[in-house]
């Protein structure tokens, strides 16, 4: 069980504090939450009390004799500030204590995650840039915020995002620390592939695989809170799209091909997560194909996919990376690292992640492992932890190959 100080700033955006909180105390994580006074007219202490299980106070003058203002920071294992308004960000930068939050933050040895919220003006002042570059460069993460609809009926930069992304990022910190969400991405543009293809037999039926996506998404959401540019290209996923992410959706693995490819002109890294299949039904009837009818097929004729990671090395610019994914299991010709070294050779990629799918690991759950292959012949291990945690051990082994 980790200790989460969660700090809580002015924003209408405080309500969505509630539930990263109640994440957090899901997770097993104990949560102390630290508003600012102004936090307190937009959700108030009972209910952070309540979620939470412990004492929420605003100012340095309560619990006097346990040293709060000293001690709440330094036994804490992670501090995240969400929101983060541009008041917040500037007395962090500044170095203020004129609140708890503000001298919790002075007193904590461990990584700290700002999660910035405002309208869109007030982000990009030159003011409130500083102050980010200034916490950046002193060690704290600070994760760009979500775009859409803000306060009224103003929308752009600003907006916080979806506390389920931003539990999934703490998690990230909480693993590999500060350094795991570097803003080593900054200017970079990313394309990801995830999800599975599927490839219609009939207007019901369709060959597919197990694909959930989760490991895509992760990838694109370290990536983004990194600084890159996002572009994710979703085979068949239904879940919410990370923040700071545009979502290009493909139904088959042609749709795949097509929209990788384009996307793929000018990135400098593309990510092949997905489950693209191998084959497709040579033929795709217009109607039903109903059991016992005279079109019910004795065989499903098959032909072959292009392969669109092959494609990608071809065409390939100098400075560009290529990332390939592959899901294997063991047999009698080779251990699942055999097999994948084979691929590696085969496909021409930079580096290759490996899982090891057998015994139904991996696919629709929350956590993963992976060995990252590298065509200099190095290997890099990444212990089991959740998806986003992977990804941010390739997004790491990634990085020092950016030309």
């Amino acid at each position: 069980m980790s200790r989460i100080v969660l700090g809580v700033s002015g924003g209408v955006a405080a309500y969505k504090a509630a539930l990263l909180l109640r994440a957090f105390t899901e997770a097993g994580h104990d949560v102390r939450v630290v508003p600012t006074p102004a936090a307190l007219h937009f959700v108030g202490a009972a209910t952070f009390e309540a979620l939470s299980g412990n004492p929420v106070t605003t100012d340095v003058w309560s619990d006097v004799d346990e040293v709060a203002h000293v001690r709440i920071g330094q036994t804490a294992d992670l501090v995240v500030v969400a929101p983060a308004t541009a008041d917040l960000l500037a007395r962090a930068a500044a170095g203020r204590a004129d609140d708890l939050l503000t001298a919790t933050l002075l007193t904590a040895h461990c990584p700290v995650v700002f999660v910035p919220a405002m309208h869109t003006e007030m982000w990009l002042h030159p003011a409130t840039q500083d102050n980010v570059a200034t916490l950046r460069r002193r060690g704290s993460v600070v994760l760009p915020p979500a775009v859409g609809r803000l306060t009224g009926p103003d929308s752009g930069p600003g907006r916080l995002p979806e506390p389920a992304d931003v539990a999934a990022l703490a998690t990230v910190v909480l693993a590999g620390g500060a350094g795991a969400l570097a803003p080593d991405l900054a200017g970079r543009r990313v394309v990801i592939s995830a999800g599975g293809t599927r490839e219609p037999l009939d207007p019901v039926r369709y060959l597919g695989n197990r694909s959930s996506g989760k490991q895509g998404w992760a990838l694109a959401r370290v990536a983004a809170a990194r600084g890159a540019q996002v572009v994710l290209v979703a085979a068949n996923v239904e879940l919410p799209a990370p923040f700071g992410v545009r979502v290009v959706p493909a139904g088959t693995a042609e749709d795949l091909r097509t929209a990788v490819l384009a996307e793929a002109a000018d990135a400098d890294v593309v990510v092949m997560a997905a489950a693209v299949a191998d084959f497709r039904p040579a033929t795709v009837a217009g109607t039903k194909l109903k059991k016992g009818s005279a079109a019910e097929p004795s065989a499903v004729p098959l032909v072959r996919n292009p392969d669109v990671l092959a494609e990608l090395v071809a065409e390939r610019r100098a400075g560009r990376l290529v990332v390939g994914f592959a899901a294997e299991t063991g047999d009698a010709d080779g251990d699942v690292l055999a097999h994948a070294r084979a691929k590696l050779a085969r496909k021409g990629c930079d580096l290759l992640v490996v899982n090891d799918v057998s015994g139904g690991r991996v696919f629709g759950r929350s956590d993963n492992a992976a060995v990252v292959l590298a065509a200099d012949g190095t290997a890099t291990e990444l212990a089991e932890g959740s998806k986003d945690a992977v990804a941010a051990g390739v997004w790491s082994t990634v990085v020092p190959r950016l030309s």
